[in-house]
């Protein structure tokens, strides 16, 4: 049996891939593996910054495969076993300190929306994309924090048309509404993905895990509890090696160069 999730790695870039081409469903094996390497991800000081693709160019996901229902209840204990293993791993990589990029091509469905919207970043593919949660016409809702997160990214109006609707929307239609950051020609997607993941992963690795925390780890918080999230991240990371290189940098009016290419590590105190 060929391995459920692909690893590469290119310096501080991790590229992970959902090796079940042509749909890539999310079997049980690809959430087993995901489960236990995102963990990893977030404790390895090298990784700057993860790609999450599937594999071929047809499709990133068209959600779980139904046809594991029974096995999945037998594996995790029950039908919310299930469910809880996939709203943990989402909720896991929301909430990582490093950011995760999403490339949106194809069928991207139920659940092959539902962890792109725990990604921080999403693109999307200018042709061919087919971007929903049509759980609707299953007779149900989505399951893995779809609504929710939609709704956050959306806006209510938007998410209820999606979703009450079982609508597909293009890569375009995703662009408008605010569902993903940019949209690519089909050819030159995966590669503005890893471009983007150099350029986040190139960012100091404190100040990125501050934003992240004062952005996406206060979204349900007060503004003031907000604020204080933002705060704390500013006092965490003043005085970093990361921080005095970036003031020699606009100093000296040159480009900051927080990882040289012969130290890819973030210094410990960061």
């Amino acid at each position: 049996m060929p391995d459920a999730l692909i690893t590469e790695r290119e310096g501080r870039v991790v590229t992970l891939i959902n090796n079940d081409a042509p749909y890539n469903r999310m079997t049980l094996d690809f959430m087993d593996e995901l489960e236990e390497l995102v963990p990893k991800l977030a404790r390895d000081a090298s990784v700057g910054a993860v790609v999450i693709r599937g594999a071929g160019d047809e499709h990133f996901s068209v959600g779980m495969n139904l046809k594991q229902l029974g096995e999945g209840t037998r594996r995790k204990g029950s039908f919310e076993g299930v469910l809880d293993q996939r709203l943990r791993v989402i909720s896991k990589i929301e909430r990582m300190s490093k950011p995760w990029i999403a490339t949106l091509y194809g069928f991207c469905l139920g659940g092959g929306l539902e962890l792109p919207l725990g990604c921080h970043f999403r693109l999307a593919a200018q042709d061919g994309a087919q971007i929903g949660l049509p759980e609707m016409d299953l007779g149900t809702v989505p399951a893995w924090g779809g609504s929710a997160r939609l709704a956050r990214c959306v806006g209510r109006d938007h998410a209820l048309d999606m979703i009450l609707r079982a609508k597909k929307i293009s890569g375009p239609e995703a662009l408008r509404i605010g569902l993903v950051q940019e949209v690519w020609p089909n050819d030159e997607l995966q590669a503005r993905a890893r471009d983007l993941a150099h350029e986040l992963a190139a960012q100091p690795s404190g100040a990125v895990a501050g934003v992240l925390d004062a952005i996406v780890g206060s979204g349900a918080l007060s503004l003031e509890e907000g604020i204080a999230a933002e705060r704390r991240a500013v006092v965490a990371t003043f005085g970093t090696k990361e921080n005095q290189e970036g003031i020699r940098a606009f100093l000296e009016k040159r480009a900051p160069v927080f990882y040289p290419e012969n130290d890819s590590s973030p210094d410990s105190d960061t």
